[in-house]
């Protein structure tokens, strides 16, 4: 992956600390009967349509919202290292996981760059996401960067799922 692609200058940091073992985190970032239960938006479900936890594998995925509105979305794995990296790049799809442009936005850049870390101190563990737009336009560049706000919405409803799931396991 080449570091001119990534447009770091308006990257996303996100960091959230659970009350979690590292192995349990990672875990519930990993395995397709743990994402189920918390990867998406407050009041979303899940369906995981296809998980392979390898560099270069796929996690293709399509959440629900209350109202059966539907989006597809993927992760193509680029680097994992046991209970300490992730880096994948998150696309919106169709059914087929053919990478198309968000619903929501034109100008949407059609792949992110993210870079999750997980590091464990005293049995809590702290996860920093850092999301960046990839192989993008200077619009898609901009629109990225104007919706950091609601990004950090989104992933805070997110985490706080994923914070209730650990709390259960």
């Amino acid at each position: 992956m080449s570091q001119h692609n990534i447009f770091r200058e308006q990257e996303l940091i996100i960091t959230r600390t659970f009350k979690a073992p590292k192995n349990l985190v990672f875990k519930a970032w990993s395995e397709a009967e743990r994402l189920e239960q918390w990867w998406g938006p407050k009041g979303f479900s899940l369906l995981v349509e296809h998980l392979e936890f390898h560099p270069e594998d796929v996690f293709h995925y399509c959440i629900q919202s209350p109202d059966d509105l539907k989006m597809w979305g993927k992760f193509v794995y680029k680097t994992i290292e046991p209970n300490t990296k992730i880096v994948f790049l998150n696309s919106f799809t169709d059914e087929n996981a053919n990478t198309i442009r968000a619903p929501f936005s034109e100008t949407w850049p059609l792949e992110m760059y993210n870079k999750l870390t997980f590091e464990e101190t005293n049995g809590n563990t702290t996860i920093q996401l850092h999301i960046s737009p990839y192989n993008a336009s200077e619009a898609e560049v901009n629109t990225f960067g104007e919706n950091h706000e609601n990004m950090e919405i989104g992933f805070t409803g997110t985490f706080d799922r994923l914070e209730d799931y650990l709390l259960k396991n």
